[in-house]
């Protein structure tokens, strides 16, 4: 199947990530040093603001895909968690304190919560097996494309208000804010006119939702995502990092902006790939390129080499990310798709607040190179687990 074939579902979710992304990457990629530069939050703190962005949703996730089980319903879930995270925006801009922009990335993150699941369902319901990996490949590609072009939306901003200095200024970043709710609204709209209910979901009458009923399979896979992810710091360390080895906001952004374009490049490509090789294989691949990026991120001494780096990191993410979510749909019934997707999305939201948390201790205790070191040894050891459960997929 070619792009152009795939179903108006898969087009309405990728075009409202797209959107999104947009926005949220225009504000998100610049928290850290607001927190930092402005607000003169330290390691620690940043680290518990963003892992508990992820936690606080946790719940909600599973919650999501569950209901959106039982009620056979996917589409206005995501429309309203695409909505509360829309809402969530203009509290950044009044932030005057690290808590208060604790609570709008809570809130936001709440929003994501409610959304993932039922969304990816939704698309999974919305397309065949022989073509999931590439239905899959092209939403994160659509959505990496739109957090590209918001880096480069707040790179261009950053240049016209504050030229090339080395730290964030309070003002650039509130007129980021402005500007970023503009494509969210946008996000919330086309998903509630373009997309539709899958017959699939709307064929389901109360079906009997049970945990157990996932199967082996997808619980070891869990918990080989829940090691992997305890390593997988938030994206703020990165941002840090790179300023520590002296790159200033302009630079940091463009590293974000390869980092994005790469990603967006190779996620429809792999997705195809992983329609016709073992997914496992490329997920396998994808967590020892990551072990071996988050190893020179901890060995780099200077910021060009930062570069280099988030260029390889886009692969990764590329390989793997859509692929994990191609798996769970074939190793799952189609009627708890919902609630798997749920499970596998508070598992990683769960585990973001220790990995983060473990990061921010290890920054400020050992130094900017320690938490990726640790990062790196987890992503070794989780691809490792699942080579020798590799049987258990087949």
């Amino acid at each position: 199947m070619v792009v152009r074939k795939l179903p108006r579902n898969v087009w309405a979710a990728s075009l409202t990530s797209f959107l999104m992304d947009i926005s949220s990457e225009m504000v998100l990629n610049l928290l850290p040093l607001f927190l930092a530069n402005v607000l003169g939050a330290g390691g620690t703190v940043i680290g518990a603001v963003e892992g508990v962005a992820e936690s606080v949703a946790s719940l909600l996730r599973v919650f999501s895909g569950y209901l959106s089980d039982r009620l056979g319903k996917r589409k206005w879930l995501a429309v309203l968690g695409y909505g509360i995270s829309t809402l969530s925006k203009p509290f950044f801009f009044f932030a005057g304190a690290w808590w208060h922009v604790a609570l709008a990335r809570w809130a936001d993150r709440v929003g994501k919560g409610i959304r993932t699941a039922p969304r990816d369902a939704l698309v999974a319901d919305s397309i065949g097996s022989n073509n999931r990996g590439l239905a899959f490949g092209f939403h994160r590609a659509a959505d990496t494309a739109g957090a590209f072009l918001g880096i480069l939306g707040a790179l261009l901003a950053v240049y016209l208000v504050q030229g090339g200095a080395l730290a964030l200024q309070a003002s650039t970043f509130r007129t980021i804010v402005l500007v970023s709710v503009i494509p969210a609204v946008l996000a919330v709209l086309s998903l509630a006119l373009l997309a539709k209910e899958p017959r699939r979901s709307r064929s389901l009458s109360r079906p009997s939702v049970r945990f157990s009923g996932l199967g082996r399979s997808f619980f070891l896979f869990l918990g080989l995502v829940g090691l992997f992810e305890l390593g997988n710091s938030a994206d703020a360390f990165l941002v840090l990092r790179a300023q520590t080895l002296g790159a200033n906001v302009l630079a940091i952004l463009g590293m974000l902006a390869v980092f994005n374009l790469v990603y967006s490049l190779v996620s429809t490509p792999a997705g195809a790939l992983s329609d016709r090789i073992p997914r496992k294989n490329l997920i396998v691949g994808g967590w020892l390129f990551y072990a071996l990026v988050y190893l020179g991120i901890g060995l780099a001494r200077e910021s060009w080499q930062m570069w280099t780096i988030y260029g390889v990191y886009g692969i990764y993410y590329g390989v793997a990310y859509g692929t994990a979510r191609a798996l769970i749909a074939d190793i799952v019934p189609a009627e708890l798709r919902g609630t798997a997707y749920g499970a596998y999305a508070t598992v990683v939201g769960a585990m973001a607040f220790p990995a983060s948390l473990i990061a921010g201790i290890l920054w400020d205790a050992l130094g900017p190179s320690a938490p990726f070191f640790f990062g790196s040894a987890l992503a070794f050891l989780s691809s490792l687990g699942l080579v020798l459960f590799w049987r258990v997929f087949d």
